[in-house]
């Protein structure tokens, strides 16, 4: 990471799709991309105020990303199914509770995402006093099966991507 270019890759994907956007590749074209992609990433970088995250285990997050792609889009065949088909008096819409042992800030904010893209579950709060996770799923059969999905599937690799160390202390 330099002083000018704080993120290289980010700097270069900004001005190709200035590039992209404007389907012409000219000199004012490829200049104005070329200021994008070194001004933006400059004026975000004081919205780090934690400093910026590393991902430890790089492979591990391209498969969280694919797992989690294709649980989005099987649960928008879910939730399609029970809102066109389904008894809307038979919905079991309900709030749980999950135990989280993640504390890094930057994977609870990936947990979030995660939960939050997949159709038919809210993430509501952080339980502060217990750590817990406070869930809304729109059609809830099985609380413990979510429970586990959620630690097994997203804490857990969230956990080796961006915790240094684990809960006792030792390193990663």
């Amino acid at each position: 990471m330099t002083r000018w270019l704080p993120f290289p890759i980010a700097s270069l994907a900004l001005c190709a799709l200035w590039l992209l956007l404007n389907q012409a590749i000219d000199p004012a074209n490829v200049l104005f991309g070329a200021a994008l992609g070194i001004a933006i990433p400059l004026l975000a970088r004081r919205l780090q105020p934690l400093g910026y995250p590393r991902l430890r285990k790089p492979v591990v997050f391209v498969r969280l990303l694919g797992m989690a792609a294709v649980e989005i889009v099987r649960s928008c065949f879910g939730v399609c199914r029970i809102i066109l088909f389904k008894d809307h008096g038979t919905v079991n819409s309900q709030f749980i509770r999950v135990p989280l042992t993640m504390r890094d800030e930057y994977g609870l904010a990936v947990l979030s995402c995660l939960i939050n893209m997949t159709p038919g579950t809210v993430w509501v709060e952080i339980l502060p006093e217990r750590h817990e996770l406070s869930l809304h799923v729109f059609d809830l059969h099985d609380a413990g099966w979510w429970i586990e999905t959620i630690q097994a599937r997203y804490e857990r690799p969230l956990m080796q991507i961006f915790e240094t160390e684990d809960h006792d202390g030792n390193p990663a």
